[in-house]
């Protein structure tokens, strides 16, 4: 005769409205049942149950040895759980070893092991969706003065997120077949572009043929110096996605919308910076008053065009990938009224990494590992939304002391796992930047005739490169690595399309 299984469930008799987190403790026993007597069933549930998602401890104790059995390759069964189970205090509180052999009695077959493992999986989710509205409640009711109302909310916001990503079994082998019927239908895809871009445009031509436009899920380091214009190729580059998105027929980037977390300037001083490029005004006039009636005239014009572009601009600064990642999630699923399309989240920019603050929890004397973690983030937001993230960084002064300074990617400051994270590693470089100020000057004992002669040169090549940028593709997982040609007028802070004499109409020759 088997041992009569215990009742855990408490009751609530008098019917004052007590309620219990939901559970199945026989949707569990019977889980276990299958698994002892085929630990083939263990294999069913193993990629997305653990010892943790059971309601009653003592079955989590049990699932938890079986699973240390099997992957060892031993075997899971009444017998060989006594070594590990028999002196264990949950297991004897239900029952112990004959606690373990009942569960035999009320086991289902393998081929419904899943279907009871996500049962038990599904009920976990409901009991911490309950453990996170009480928090959510209490920490509501509680006037912490270091944390504000919009903490709580994007805390509760990043706990969700994490309880509905984890415990997926989506994952897995894919059969070499599926995969190359994948692999045909991207090629066909790309086909059927005709040449049209595979990712969102940076709006430059040379460039999206370099990286074939930014890739979703990639994650794309801009690095350089400062004053090299990193935030300004950055700005191009937000600007013309999102003018893209808006202006694009193509019925899967309608609506997308581009995020612009600006770390370093205000919300304000991007906007004149954009409206200074599309305006072709100095943005110092902007600032300082100094434009013409004409100019200003021009300024209001744009203003008026660019009011409605899908560009939207973050400056809170010190911001953590937990409140990038809340707030992306956010604009994902913005809808404009009346508008056609899907929607959602095209292009990711940050400006720039290391203005991003670990979280309190993590933060430690070690910036490497501080940026480490930060870069880890950004590809997983990446990843996660299926959306490109360009992320600018700060290069180390060690450019400064070679003769040739050209980066290269052990430049990048805090590099540890910038490199190895990032999809695309792009440096932003202008000689002429450097030739501006090594104006040469004559030497005490050396006469004007060699002077003029160093002048002469040292003008030509600063001539050779005015107006020029060169865009490094170090790194690119997908495709080749290069230098990308661009034009740059220093006046606006605009780059812009590198048209060569051999690219000249005749006229113009």
């Amino acid at each position: 005769m088997a041992t009569p299984l215990r009742i855990t469930e408490p009751a609530d008799p008098a019917g004052n409205g007590l309620r219990t987190p939901p559970h199945n403790y026989e949707a569990e026993r019977a889980l276990l049942g299958a698994i002892l007597m085929n630990n083939r069933a263990f294999e069913r549930v193993s990629e997305f149950l653990t010892d943790e998602h059971f309601a009653d401890p003592a079955n989590g104790r049990i699932y938890q040895a079986c699973a240390k059995l099997i992957e060892q390759g031993q075997l899971a069964n009444p017998v060989t759980l006594k070594t590990y189970l028999e002196r264990d205090d949950l297991v004897n509180a239900a029952g112990g070893m004959k606690y373990i052999a009942a569960l035999l009695s009320g086991a289902v077959t393998t081929i419904n092991a899943k279907d009871y493992g996500r049962l038990v999986y599904d009920l976990f989710l409901r009991r911490e969706l309950i453990a996170i509205g009480e928090d959510m409640v209490n920490e509501a009711f509680d006037s912490n003065p270091d944390e504000t109302a919009n903490d709580q909310i994007e805390g509760s916001e990043q706990r969700l997120f994490e309880l509905a990503s984890s415990g997926t079994a989506d994952g897995g082998f894919k059969s070499f077949g599926k995969a190359l019927t994948d692999a045909v239908n991207l090629a066909d895809a790309a086909h059927r572009r005709d040449g049209a871009l595979a990712g969102v445009t940076t709006g430059l031509r040379d460039l999206d043929s370099k990286l074939g436009g930014f890739h979703p899920s990639d994650l794309i380091i801009l690095a350089g110096r400062p004053s090299m214009g990193k935030t300004a190729l950055a700005t191009a580059i937000a600007f013309n996605a999102a003018h893209y998105f808006k202006t694009t027929d193509r019925p899967e980037d309608i609506g997308k919308q581009v995020a612009f977390f600006s770390l370093e300037m205000s919300a304000e001083q991007l906007a004149t910076r954009i409206l200074a490029e599309q305006a072709a005004i100095n943005s110092h006039s902007i600032r300082t008053g100094g434009m013409s009636n004409e100019e200003f005239t021009r300024l209001v014009a744009a203003a008026q065009t660019l009011e409605d572009l899908p560009l939207n601009i973050d400056d809170t600064p010190a911001v953590t990938i937990s409140t990038i990642r809340t707030r992306c999630r956010r604009l994902a699923r913005k809808r404009n009224p009346g508008q056609e399309g899907g929607g959602g989240l095209g292009l990711i920019v940050i400006d720039y990494l290391q203005l991003i603050a670990s979280p309190r929890s993590e933060r430690s004397e070690n910036r490497v590992q501080e940026i480490s973690a930060i870069t880890r983030g950004l590809k997983a937001l990446a990843k996660e939304l299926n959306v490109p993230v360009l992320a600018l960084s700060q290069l180390s002064r060690a450019v400064e002391q070679r003769e040739d300074k050209r980066p290269q990617l052990s430049d990048l400051r805090e590099s540890g796992t910038i490199e190895q994270d990032s999809d695309v590693v792009m440096f932003v470089y202008r000689e002429e930047y450097y030739l501006d100020r090594a104006e040469p000057s004559q030497r005490p004992e050396e006469d004007q005739a060699k002077f003029s002669d160093r002048h002469l040169k040292w003008q030509e090549r600063l001539a050779a490169v005015r107006n020029l940028a060169e865009a490094i593709v170090a790194k690119q997982r997908h495709g080749p690595i290069g230098i990308v040609t661009l034009h740059f007028e220093g006046n606006f802070t605009r780059f812009s399309d590198y048209i060569g004499p051999d690219h000249l109409p005749d006229s113009l020759e």
